[in-house]
C-alpha cells in the first residue's frame, strides 16, 4: 500500500463502511478485529451517526499514518474481499443495499490500487504460518514435547472430577502456549476477577478463559468473559475456551457488534495435538475471518471444508 490514501481513496474508504456495515454495532465488530489497538474505538462517539463515525475513524487512522498504516491497509484489504453482502437484504430497500454496498467495495478496489500488493503482504502472512506448521513437524524435540501434552489432555477425557480437571486444563493450555513462545501468563486474580491465563500474539494481548462442561457455553458465560477483556488495555482481545463447545444463542450475541472474543472449541484443540495446524495459525485464522465476516466463531473443520478462504 502506498505511504498514504489518496482523497478518493479515503472517500471510497468510508462510502465502503458505511454501505456494507448498515448496523452502528456491526461497522464496530469489523474494526475492533481490524484493528491492531481495537481500544482506540473508545475514543469515539458511538452515539453519533454511523457516517459521521466512520468519517471520524478513517481521518484519525489517515493523519497518523507512521502508527495506523497497517490498520488502513487491514481494513481496506478486509472489505475489498467481501463478495457476500447477503446480511444486507432483509433490511428495508434489501436489494437495493446490497447493490449500494457492492459498488462500493468495488469502488474501493479501483481506487486501493495497491490492492495486490496487500494481497501480497497477506499471503505472505499466510505462508509464514505455513512454514511454523512445516516447521514444527521437522522439530523433533517441539513434536515430542507436543505429544507429552496431548496425553496430558488426553487423560483428562475419562476424569470424572470437574474441579480438577479444570485446573489441570488450566496447565495443559498454559504449556501449549510456552511451547508456542507466547510468553503466556497462568492463571491469576485481577481486582475480584478469575483470569484463567493469558498471553502474547503479534502485539495484541489475549486473554484466555477454558470451561470443561456437559453443557455448551452459553450467552451468560460469554457475557462475563467478554467483560474482563472490554475492560483491560485496547490491544486485549479474549480466547474463550470450551471443549465441548457453545450455544448458538450465546455465540449470536456475542458476534452481533463490538466482539472482542474468539472461541476454540475441544475440536480446534485436536487438530493442534494431532498437527493440522499449529495453534498461532489457529489464532490468527480465526481472528482474520471474525474480522471479515463476523463470525468469531470459525472452527477448524470449517477451515478445511471445501470452499473456505
Amino acid at each position: 500500500m502506498s505511504k498514504q490514501l489518496s482523497p478518493a481513496g479515503i472517500m471510497a474508504l468510508k462510502e465502503a463502511l458505511c454501505s456494507v456495515y448498515w448496523y452502528k454495532s456491526e461497522l464496530r465488530g469489523f474494526l475492533q478485529l481490524c484493528l491492531s489497538k481495537p481500544g482506540l474505538l473508545n475514543n469515539f462517539n458511538w452515539q453519533n451517526y454511523k457516517r459521521q463515525i466512520a468519517s471520524d475513524v478513517v481521518d484519525y487512522l489517515v493523519e497518523n499514518p507512521e502508527l495506523h498504516l497497517g490498520d488502513l491497509t487491514k481494513i481496506c484489504y478486509e472489505l475489498c474481499k467481501i463478495a457476500d453482502f447477503s446480511h444486507l437484504k432483509p433490511l428495508d430497500d434489501g436489494p437495493q443495499k446490497v447493490e449500494k454496498a457492492r459498488n462500493a467495495v468495488n469502488q474501493l478496489k479501483q481506487l486501493v490500487h495497491s490492492h495486490q500488493e496487500i494481497k501480497k503482504d497477506q499471503d505472505e502472512i499466510k505462508l509464514r504460518q505455513q512454514l511454523a506448521a512445516k516447521k514444527l513437524r521437522e522439530n523433533s524435540a517441539v513434536r515430542q514435547k507436543l505429544e507429552i501434552i496431548k496425553t496430558r489432555y488426553m487423560a483428562l477425557v475419562g476424569s470424572d472430577n470437574a474441579q480438577s480437571r479444570g485446573f489441570e486444563l488450566e496447565r495443559v493450555m498454559y504449556e501449549l502456549f510456552e511451547l508456542f513462545d507466547l510468553d503466556p501468563k497462568a492463571s491469576f486474580k485481577n481486582f475480584g476477577e478469575q483470569i484463567d491465563g493469558a498471553f502474547s500474539l503479534e502485539g495484541t494481548e489475549y486473554l484466555f478463559e477454558a470451561k470443561w462442561q456437559k453443557e455448551l457455553v452459553n450467552k451468560a458465560d460469554l457475557a462475563v468473559f467478554s467483560d474482563k477483556v472490554r475492560t483491560k488495555l485496547e490491544n486485549t482481545l479474549g480466547i474463550f475456551l470450551s471443549i465441548n463447545g457453545f450455544s448458538a444463542d450465546g455465540v449470536n450475541a456475542h458476534q452481533a457488534g463490538g466482539a472482542s472474543i474468539l472461541l476454540v472449541d475441544g475440536g480446534d484443540l485436536m487438530a493442534i495435538f494431532e498437527e493440522r495446524i499449529d495453534f498461532i495459525s489457529l489464532v490468527l485464522r480465526k481472528k482474520r475471518h471474525a474480522a471479515q465476516t463476523g463470525n468469531i466463531y470459525l472452527s477448524y473443520y470449517q477451515m478445511v471444508a471445501p470452499g473456505s478462504s
